[in-house]
């Protein structure tokens, strides 16, 4: 099982910026790739972004240009640096990593980002 802690949420006003990280119990090349989801209130979680071992990036329409993902393989960590927030990227975040052979799917605990107007 992979263990997955969260940290770097807050409050932030339009226009800010945050950065999240993920800190893994395992090796992200182990994992296979790490990715963040959010859920607003009333709403589904959804994808936000992910990244594979290769470093091959997805995101969101919704955050292109605005988010980044990246890792740091020697810390096993992965990062969410979003920019240009808006009041709709209110949401919890949370960490995810995939099944793999290896592993079970696992989620961090969420961290809250609240985005002012």
């Amino acid at each position: 099982q992979v263990q997955l802690v969260e940290s770097g949420g807050g409050l932030v006003q339009a226009g800010g910026s945050l950065r999240l990280s993920c800190a893994a119990s395992r090796s992200i090349f182990s994992i296979g790739g790490m990715g963040w989801y959010r859920q607003a209130p009333g709403k589904q979680r959804e994808l936000v972004a992910d990244i594979r071992s290769s470093g091959t990036t997805n995101y969101a329409d919704s955050v292109k240009g605005r988010f980044t993902i990246s890792t740091d393989n020697a810390k096993n960590t992965v990062y969410l640096q979003m920019n240009s927030l808006k009041p709709e990227d209110t949401a919890v975040y949370y960490c995810h990593s995939p099944a793999s052979i290896l592993y079970k799917e696992s989620w961090g605990q969420g961290t809250q980002v609240t985005v002012s107007s």
